[in-house]
This record gives C-alpha cells, structure tokens and sequence, in this order.
C-alpha cells in the first residue's frame, strides 16, 4: 500500500473535474482506493428513504470522493504546490516544492 502526501485536516486545491479550482479541507482519506473526501467539494444528491435516524427521508446533499491525483495540496501562503520531504532533528517533514517552506 502507498503512503500518501496529504492527509485529513489538510487544505488542498482540486485541479480536475466539474470542481475545479475550488479547495476545502480534507474530512476522511481513503489509503485502499486512494480517494479523499474533501469539505464542500464534489457534492451530490441521494434519494433516501425515510428512516429512524431521519424520519423525513428526501433528497440529501452530501460530498462524494474524490481520487487523490485530482488534489493538490495548499501551502501557508494559499498556493497549489507539490510535496518534498526534509530531515529535521525531530524527523522528516514535509515541505512545499514551490516555496520551501515546512507544511503543519
């Protein structure tokens, strides 16, 4: 299984689909079929019926996955960039290609 780059609580940036150019924060990651679901992103519609925990059932809007190659992740300075790793003396970090700063 591979690691990936990003993970939940980080801010990305799509750059593909219906979506894109919109960015939110990541909610869930999927490793399996290396999809994240990300906050206001790539919303859809589900017919549901009604049910104990929502009696009124409906239609409902919620986000759906996204694969994680149309994601990119944001650096502190709100742009779109790659990930590098770098050895500090607590560990690798990980550092945005564009500007070289560390990423939280």
């Amino acid at each position: 299984m591979t690691k990936l780059k990003i993970k939940k609580g980080d801010t990305v940036k799509l750059i593909a689909g219906d979506d894109k150019g919109k960015s939110g924060i990541i909610k869930s990651v999927d490793l399996k079929k290396m999809r994240v679901l990300v906050e206001g992103v790539n919303m859809v519609k589900r017919h549901t019926k009604p049910s104990a925990s929502k009696p009124e059932g409906g239609i409902i809007e919620k986000e759906a996955p996204i694969h994680v190659s149309n994601v990119m992740l944001v650096d502190g300075q709100g742009n779109a960039t790659r990930v590098g790793k770098k050895s500090e003396a607590n560990g690798w970090v990980r550092v945005s290609k564009k500007s070289g700063e560390i990423i939280k």
